[in-house]
């Protein structure tokens, strides 16, 4: 329905401006909302992808321009991301695997905003045979989910401490930009399929993106935005896993 969208388009705009102003694209957000409102699976996978693309190139660009950006930390990690995120976004779950899948996904996302580092120096670089192991794995469940992985990577960049927190967020931004991009074109190339409701949305989260990233690469104290979000991801998460 018209008003449902336009609800929708609302929501998808708060979620693009909160998560894009701690440098991530959104995709566990959309999910959240577009579970809560009833769409269906292989819909959410695939909208998710679009604005995920969407939000975290304008993110990239901005935490890029502040000067954040490691290449040197970036590369290990996305050098087998993207063509296993190409493999998951290419195999479609079951609807009963991916409710519980992404259930996981969004509790864990949850964790991660309540979770707040009190340190922000770097100890040392990870491994680059381990930087991309975990890539790879990193990247298959960012297809599977329709998210870009970033909201994984973030916390173990920062928990190892392998990288400040604007370093963190620069470098999960383009992660997840060159994820949700080979996730997508596996998942078109699966299912043909693309909605059109999704349109509407990009354009919302095109708004809040800019703003969001803006403000977040520059100034913002990120703690309340992080407890915010974690409540809603841990009803929306709750919601997929205990829902039959």
């Amino acid at each position: 329905m018209p008003e449902n969208l336009v609800l929708l388009a609302a929501a998808i705009l708060v979620v693009a401006f909160l998560y894009s102003c701690v440098g991530h694209a959104g995709a566990s957000g959309y999910i959240a909302v577009m579970t809560l409102f009833g769409l269906a699976a292989p819909d959410i996978k695939v909208a998710a992808l679009v604005l995920n693309i969407l939000v975290a190139s304008i993110g990239a660009w901005q935490f890029w321009r502040a000067g954040h950006f490691s290449w040197g930390l970036f590369w290990p990690f996305a050098v087998l991301a993207v063509p296993m995120a190409f493999v998951g976004g290419y195999v479609n779950l079951p609807t009963h695997v991916f409710k519980v899948l992404v259930g996981a996904v969004l509790l864990l996302s949850a964790a991660r905003f309540l979770i707040r580092p009190t340190d922000d120096t770097v100890a040392r670089e990870p491994s680059r045979p381990a930087a991309i192991s975990i890539g790879a794995g990193l990247g298959l469940l960012a297809g599977l989910t329709g998210t870009g992985g970033g909201i994984f990577l973030t916390p173990l960049l920062l928990f190892n401490r392998w990288a400040r927190a604007k370093t963190a967020a620069a470098v999960s931004a383009l992660f997840i930009l060159v994820n949700s991009t080979a996730g997508l074109l596996g998942n078109l190339s699966s299912t043909k399929q693309y909605p059109a409701f999704a349109l509407v949305l990009a354009v919302a989260a095109v708004a809040g993106g800019t703003a969001g990233s803006y403000f977040g690469s520059r100034r913002f104290d990120h703690a309340l935005i992080k407890r915010l979000l974690a409540v809603v991801l841990l009803i929306a998460g709750a919601k997929l896993i205990l829902t039959p």
